[in-house]
């Protein structure tokens, strides 16, 4: 019971903590307007020309917090708040998300890996959860040892989700930090104001911390009871 709290109950716990956190920092930041006056928009555009990206469309996606870059259309989203807004988070957002196009210029190697690996991680996410499910019932309702194979596939699902969130973790950094950077550089914000950028873009960075530290307790958990059941045999 304290194995299985360690790595079920304490991850979501602390995945419910992050995402309150994020929520928290981005809703309270997204009420300050930055002196400039530059909107989202335009601080992802300054960034991306500063870097000699000038291929890259910027568009406005649907939604609260949907912001991301696409390196395969070569496009940056903005959620509408952040698109048009001229808050210190829509700043922090939109610059993180034109740090992506920069490593993706670059050729950061982190971000490299992440590619490689998104149609693998696609499929596990899409199959992990019902073969352990399939498994686990299995192994309680009918004692079969099939349940221990259908284990076994899970794991390994599980176990590219884990690498896949390892290697987003210095990715996600690494654009952050070249966010921040590119901030004051361009004099889009000035540093006094830069303590509202670096509460948005920490808070979102721990959410993938969470992901991470969820998928790990659920992989151990699963390599648990398949050793369980191997030591049993």
């Amino acid at each position: 019971m304290l194995i299985w709290i360690i790595l079920i109950i304490v991850p979501m716990l602390f995945g419910l903590y992050a995402q309150t956190r994020v929520r928290s920092a981005y809703n309270k930041n997204v009420r300050i307007p930055s002196r400039g006056r530059i909107t989202g928009r335009e601080a992802a555009e300054a960034v991306m020309r500063s870097a000699g990206i000038h291929d890259v469309d910027i568009i406005k996606v649907p939604g609260e917090l949907t912001d991301h870059y696409d390196p395969i259309r070569r496009r940056l989203a903005l959620s509408e708040m952040n698109y048009h807004g001229t808050s210190l988070a829509a700043l922090g957002v939109a610059a993180h998300e034109a740090g992506h196009a920069i490593q993706h210029k670059v050729g950061y190697s982190m971000m490299k890996v992440r590619q490689t690996m998104v149609p693998a991680t696609q499929i596990a996410s899409s199959i992990s959860s019902y073969v352990i499910m399939a498994g686990i019932l299995l192994l309680t309702f009918a004692g079969s040892a099939f349940g221990y194979n259908l284990l076994a596939v899970g794991a390994w699902a599980l176990g590219i989700i884990v690498v896949f969130q390892l290697v987003t973790l210095p990715v996600e950094f690494d654009a952050s930090r070249r966010a921040k950077a590119q901030l004051v550089t361009l004099g889009i914000v000035d540093k006094d104001e830069m303590k509202g950028v670096h509460e948005t873009l920490d808070a979102a960075a721990l959410t993938y911390v969470a992901a991470f530290v969820a998928a790990l307790g659920s992989l151990l958990h699963i390599l648990l009871i398949l050793a369980g059941g191997r030591s049993r045999d």
